[in-house]
């Protein structure tokens, strides 16, 4: 009779526990997506300027989007009829198409729908970012880090007031980070199928998270063979779903452009020459890009996109090789911009960026939070803290290298969250410990969301 009720009880709570996890959860997403809607309230109308064709509406994407819905295909990303284009990855600007569709194009509707949409998608990402804190540090620094991205400035900013993807590519990259930190003990075939899946489909958002996948990934197969399980078969199923998953992108490119472009963009030489071509006072140069140059943009046109980008390698490549200690400087500046979004105090720059010093002592002491739980993490295990590490270290480095904005590092501030909520609770005066009833239902809501 004992042995009977003990399941019958021990279910009860565990459903009890599941609930208030669900409930914590679905606190801190509806609190997240609630701040970034007010904000959107406030910022849609400067999207709806109908100036240079509605550029302020997604910029490259929406304008590939609009050319979707009014049938010239994937194309267009300017102001001329250029034809085909892999300036941009296909996912966002076919979510915005769809938006089009339904809302019409740049309309206050659309510009509310999509701007929701990525304030969602920004929203969400506390989910992967408990469950990341949970597994490597504990509940308490899961509950911090999910309520700190709910309201973090930099998740509301590139989510209520930007069409770009930094939004969904930071929610993409927490997922890919939390299923790596279960693979770490998996070596099923479904799950690395499911990996590479989800790899792909971020690769088409944008081919910089494939920077991380040999360090992320040979380091959980490196787990794996200390464990003896058999990760060549599961690693090996996993690359071909990512081939496979970026195959009708990169087909489509051959059959647009009659040649393969490996880097899955063809954008590469231009975003170089616009952090380092010239003597710009800013991180980016737009006297060197379509956007900002007429007579670009009518080279653009005669050249053609790839004869193009051709042109801005010859003149990236020239400039590096004429003024090498100047790329030097300026590549060794990003990385100090990265992590402090320290430029210039020039008062020309100021004057373009007046928030700049406010956004430079909160970057530098949430980088100081994040680098601190770091090493906290590598006191507490080195095998807890390594994947961390190796995203830090590998996934700016393409940004060092050509150009840099707060934009394009977003997507690693779940991550970093994650490690300053550690450091802060490291300090906190410690709170009981949670029932092994709590443990384990969190344990168990955990994988069911991974899988």
């Amino acid at each position: 009779m004992h042995c009977v009720a003990q399941p019958e009880i021990e279910t009860h709570r565990e459903s009890v526990t599941s609930s208030s996890v669900l409930r914590f959860l679905l606190s801190a997403v509806l609190a997240g997506w609630v701040v970034r809607l007010i904000v959107v309230a406030f910022v849609y109308p400067g999207f709806l300027d109908p100036g240079r064709d509605h550029w302020e509406f997604g910029y490259e994407i929406g304008a590939v989007a609009h050319s979707i819905v009014t049938g010239h295909g994937f194309a267009n990303p300017y102001w001329v009829e250029s034809g085909p284009t892999a300036i941009i990855g296909p996912v966002f600007p076919y979510i915005l198409a769809g938006v089009f569709a339904i809302f019409g194009a740049y309309t206050k509707a659309s510009a509310l729908v999509f701007l929701g949409f990525n304030s969602l998608q920004s929203a969400l990402t506390s989910v992967p970012v408990f469950f990341m804190a949970r597994k490597s540090f504990g509940l308490r620094t899961a509950k911090w880090a999910a309520w700190v991205w709910a309201f973090f400035p930099y998740a509301i900013n590139f989510s209520a007031n930007c069409m770009w993807y930094h939004s969904f590519l930071g929610l993409l990259l927490a997922l890919l980070f939390l299923i790596a930190l279960h693979l770490e003990s998996s070596d099923g075939i479904g799950a690395w199928a499911g990996w590479g899946l989800l790899y792909g489909f971020s690769a088409l958002v944008s081919p910089a998270v494939l920077g991380i996948l040999p360090f992320l990934g040979g380091w959980v197969c490196y787990r794996l063979a200390r464990q003896g399980k058999r990760w060549v078969k599961a690693a090996t199923v996993g690359v071909l779903v990512l081939i496979v998953t970026i195959a009708p992108w990169q087909i489509r490119n051959y059959q647009s452009f009659h040649r393969l472009i490996p880097t899955l963009r063809d954008n590469l030489w231009l975003e170089v020459a616009d952090g380092n071509v010239g003597d710009a006072l800013h991180w980016w140069n737009g006297d060197v890009h379509p956007a900002g140059n007429v007579q670009e943009v009518r080279d653009y046109e005669r050249l053609g996109e790839l004869g193009y980008m051709a042109e801005k390698q010859k003149q990236s490549l020239a400039y590096i090789e004429s003024h090498p200690g100047i790329y030097l400087l300026r590549s060794i500046r990003r990385v100090g911009f990265i992590w402090t979004g320290f430029w210039s105090f020039n008062r020309e720059y100021l004057h373009e960026e007046p928030l700049d010093p406010a956004n430079i002592f909160f970057l530098t002491v949430f980088s100081a939070l994040s680098f601190i739980g770091l090493y906290k993490a590598f006191r507490k295990s080195a095998a807890t803290a390594t994947p961390y590490f190796l995203v830090l270290l590998t996934y700016p480095v393409v940004y060092y290298l050509t150009y840099a904005s707060a934009g394009l590092r977003h997507p690693m501030d779940p991550i970093m969250v994650v490690l300053a909520s550690f450091a802060v609770v490291s300090w906190l005066p410690r709170s009981r410990e949670i029932s092994a009833e709590e443990a384990g239902v969190v344990s168990h809501v955990q994988a069911a969301w991974v899988e």
